[in-house]
């Protein structure tokens, strides 16, 4: 009441107020406003559904399947756990870190887990292709955090997993929908759910730009080049903005040109 210290109503047990103003007139217990009048935030706590059975797993994989055309099926397995495919799209505006002067990954080298990252010290910088599209076989069990160092792996990008997010994509009432996903999340469970319909629900990995970012995992090359990024990029939206309105400049000179040679 005296501070105006705002808190949910359960984590009242939680909060140790150091009312320092009021110390020796009031206990911060006492300070407490009444609960009727307590301006507080309501959180209904969601009820966590079941998980499903075996049985509507197979329902849902069943009905899943009749719908793929691209004989990406979904395979369930004995002890309740699934297999299946998932699409995810690339969409990277910062170029990432790669070993230099490292030969593609051969299938003989995926097959024996090479890390060939790790076969050199030396790195470079460079652009992903733009929408890139990689197809992942995972498992029910696969979390968001393994799919995402799956898909650095296999680029083998070296940054920190920590710098990317998985997205899931969805379209609704003609607008295109993001929402990060937490990374104990099951992208293989999201596709069941959803369909093997893309328009309905996609997967896209890009930067974590949400404020959770932990710039201390950037070594200090790579957050000079960040800047070098950002200032080319200011430098070019300068010059288009300069296009822009000389090219409105020449035609509205054009345009007084012509008015000058007409009557009235």
């Amino acid at each position: 009441a005296d501070c105006r210290y705002t808190c949910h109503q359960e984590c009242r047990s939680l909060i140790q107020l150091d009312c320092r103003r009021w110390q020796s007139q009031v206990s911060p217990e006492s300070s407490l406003l009444s609960p009727c009048s307590q301006n507080v935030t309501q959180t209904v706590e969601e009820e966590k559904p079941e998980p499903p059975t075996v049985q509507e797993i197979k329902q849902k994989i069943e009905k899943y399947n009749a719908k793929v055309t691209n004989c990406l099926l979904m395979k369930l397995n004995e002890d309740g756990t699934y297999t299946g495919f998932i699409k995810v799209h690339l969409k990277l505006r910062r170029p990432v870190t790669v070993p230099a002067g490292i030969r593609p990954q051969s299938i003989y080298d995926a097959l024996k887990e090479v890390n060939l990252a790790e076969m050199t010290d030396k790195r470079t910088s460079f652009y992903l292709p733009l929408d890139a599209i990689k197809q992942l076989h995972i498992s029910s069990t696969t979390t968001v955090s393994e799919v995402i160092q799956g898909l650095l792996k296999k680029f083998m990008v070296v940054d920190n997993p920590q710098k990317f997010a998985l997205f899931k994509e969805m379209r609704k009432d003609g607008q295109v929908l993001f929402q990060k996903l937490p990374l104990t999340e099951y992208p293989l469970y999201l596709r069941l759910l959803a369909g093997p319909d893309t328009d309905v629900l996609s997967f896209v990995l890009k930067e974590n730009e949400t404020g959770e970012v932990e710039w201390d995992a950037f070594s200090i090359p790579e957050l000079q080049n960040f800047l070098m990024i950002l200032d080319k990029e200011e430098k070019d939206k300068i010059q288009q903005v300069h296009r822009k309105y000389e090219r409105f400049k020449q035609r509205l000179q054009q345009t007084l040109k012509e008015a000058r040679g007409k009557p009235g």
